[in-house]
């Protein structure tokens, strides 16, 4: 099955920032296609803003890095869920994503890993394959988080789509300087993929659910 199959996408993203280093450079090269894809961020983390910032600041981050990557401001969605507490919320959640499947008709969702330990990213990914269990769903590689990963399925990129994916992620400024928002790690990351799937860049994937 190629990429270019998918015509509706669903992003499902714990916290601001998450989509954008799990696979930035796949929702650019996906809207370069002309795919609708739709962006959901559950936390804006404002209890984990830094000191000097305002406290919605990764809502205002969030709002403009999507837009670099070419998201419509309508297909953003931004909830307000406290961070590290996603857990205390579950069904409150399923029931925004149900209603999300129920206007929607999405073919590909995208959660966190199911291996992925950070609490808020395994409630967003068990409660998104409840969701969404007859959709085709791939989990994300947040590799500081996973302790095991799959990597079952590989979406070849062009230097181009990684570089998309770094500029959104500089508008995290809030965010300082993480090793994992570095531009050096995120084409490291990237051109280790491609080697794997024999191609210069890549993000990979695990299957979670495939409907063919």
């Amino acid at each position: 099955m190629r990429l270019n199959s998918f015509n509706n996408i669903l992003v499902l993203a714990p916290h601001t920032d998450d989509g954008e280093l799990g696979l930035g450079g796949t929702i650019n090269k996906l809207i370069q296609l002309g795919k609708k894809v739709t962006y959901v961020a559950f936390s804006t983390a404002q209890q984990s803003v830094p000191k000097g910032f305002p406290k919605d600041i990764l809502k205002t981050e969030v709002k403009k890095a999507t837009a670099l990557l070419g998201i419509a401001p309508e297909n953003l969605i931004i909830y307000d869920y406290e961070v590290r507490k996603l857990g205390y919320f579950r069904q409150e959640i399923l029931e925004n994503l149900i209603l999300l499947k129920k206007t929607n008709q999405f073919d590909l969702v995208f959660i966190p890993s199911l291996h992925d330990i950070h609490q808020d990213h395994t409630t967003i990914a068990q409660e998104g394959l409840r969701a969404f269990k007859n959709t085709t769903l791939l989990g994300y590689e947040l590799i500081w988080n996973n302790l095991t990963f799959n990597a079952q399925c590989f979406i070849e990129l062009e230097k181009c789509d990684i570089q998309a994916k770094v500029k959104a992620l500089k508008a995290y400024e809030s965010q300082g300087t993480r090793d994992y928002l570095s531009e050096d790690f995120i084409f490291s990351l990237a051109k280790t993929r491609g080697v794997q799937a024999g191609c210069p860049y890549a993000e990979s994937f695990e299957v979670v659910r495939l409907f063919l």
